[in-house]
């Protein structure tokens, strides 16, 4: 088998679908004229709450039976799956099926299905007889990414990535990872998240404190302001097709970006509460894995999510790593949970997405709703307001950290031969 382990990982085809948006085109769009894709919904035992919500189209890649019989993440998987695909110009056949690898990125799965049987055996008297067949295939934590197998015939390894909100980013870097292996030619990685469908997800932020409330649902989310209160839950999913450069050369791919640099590490300190010194280790990591200098990076995307102390510690550790560069040489900091909420396990990956774009366009979005920054969260060259238009951008640089303490940086570059 050949030695890949030096090869360069790149990215061939991008698909989601995010509250604001069902392509890459779309979303970046919203991105950058400051449309929100958070409303009020009702949710079971708790009423009316702000979420993030998709309204994409189910149909477009399955029949209602198989709507019906799976999971909404696993429909929220196979749509974004099928969006890359054709994105990259890949078609699954008998020549390649084994040689895919489906790599997805989960905050947690099973809840909603065990959530909604529940509730409806309670109608018949908890007559257990009522209880779905499917539940099982459903609640496994593979699930989304084996529906993606099923609807689309690909044969080789499929699995999830439990990493809390990190995981849209652990999902790209176990795809990278298993392609630097030899053990697959196309990883089918990122993120996705049914979040808002488990009224558990709402019920344990509110007993908690952190779940956000404002008059204007579309002002709920706003990380690094003064007046922000809390997390907006939201679904969504974005999955990337990543090949070794040489491969993707060959076969004439358009190449999008290249992934330069990674790391994951652990706060081991708390259940929830971050720790700004292990995410500036792993910020660090991450630069020096890649070779990058701070202040090399053009665009740093937050993980911000518009708690209290979440904010606060990144932009302690923000500090921290960039301390050392100029004011024209720190990158400009930008977040993008104000637009659409937290996306749970896609977070990462979808507001890598929203960011790559910038590559060819030379533009930064701007954060949404940060009327005043929280002294606290002062950071340099935090875009607020208006969109930033810089020369080149070359670097970005997406943070992306979860519950239990579990962090991750991706580092990705403008492609150059």
């Amino acid at each position: 088998m050949a030695d890949y382990y030096s090869s360069r990982i790149v990215i061939t085809g991008i698909g989601l679908t995010s509250p604001n948006g069902n392509s890459l085109e779309e979303f970046r769009k919203n991105l950058l004229n400051k449309v929100s894709g958070v409303e009020n919904c009702e949710l079971r035992y708790i009423g009316e709450v702000h979420a993030g919500v998709c309204d994409y189209d189910a149909l477009r890649y399955q029949n209602k039976r198989d709507v019906r019989n799976g999971t909404r993440a696993g429909s929220i998987a196979i749509y974004c799956a099928n969006e890359a695909l054709k994105d990259a110009g890949l078609e699954v056949s008998d020549d390649n099926r084994n040689r895919f690898g489906i790599y997805v990125g989960l905050t947690e799965h099973g809840n909603v299905e065990t959530e909604n049987e529940v509730y409806n055996i309670s109608k018949f008297d908890y007559d257990v007889k009522y209880w779905t067949h499917y539940h099982n295939p459903r609640s496994v934590a593979n699930n989304p990414a084996g529906e993606i197998t099923v609807n689309t015939g690909i044969t080789g390894p499929h699995y999830a990535i439990g990493a809390a909100c990190a995981a849209g980013n652990a999902g790209i870097i176990q795809g990278l990872q298993q392609l630097r292996l030899g053990e697959v030619d196309y990883a089918i990685a990122g993120g996705v998240s049914e979040s808002i469908r488990t009224f558990g997800i709402f019920a344990s932020f509110k007993s908690q404190g952190a779940l956000a409330y404002n008059e204007d649902p579309t002002k709920a989310s706003r990380p690094f302001d003064i007046d922000r209160n809390g997390i907006v839950v939201a679904e969504g999913g974005a999955l990337y097709i990543l090949e070794r450069l040489e491969d993707a050369e060959k076969r004439g791919a358009n190449i999008i970006a290249e992934i330069v640099g990674y790391a994951m590490n652990s706060d081991a300190t708390h259940f929830v509460l971050p720790n700004a010194e292990r995410q500036a280790e792993c910020l660090q990591l991450a630069l020096d894995k890649s070779g990058i200098k701070p202040e090399d990076v053009d665009i740093l995307n937050t993980h911000g999510t518009g708690t209290k102390m979440g904010d606060i510690q990144e932009c302690e550790a923000i500090n921290s790593v960039f301390k050392n560069c100029s004011d024209s040489d720190a990158p400009y900091v930008n977040n993008t949970k104000g637009f659409i909420g937290h996306a749970m396990g896609a977070a990462g990956a979808l507001e890598l997405a929203g960011n790559i774009p910038s590559f060819e366009d030379n533009i930064i979005h701007s954060c949404m709703n940060v009327d005043k920054v929280d002294p606290e969260c002062e950071v340099r060259k935090l875009v607020v307001g208006k969109n930033v238009e810089k020369d080149d951008i070359n670097i970005i640089c997406n943070n992306s950290f979860g519950m239990l303490g579990i962090n991750s940086v991706l580092i990705v570059k403008k492609f150059v031969d």
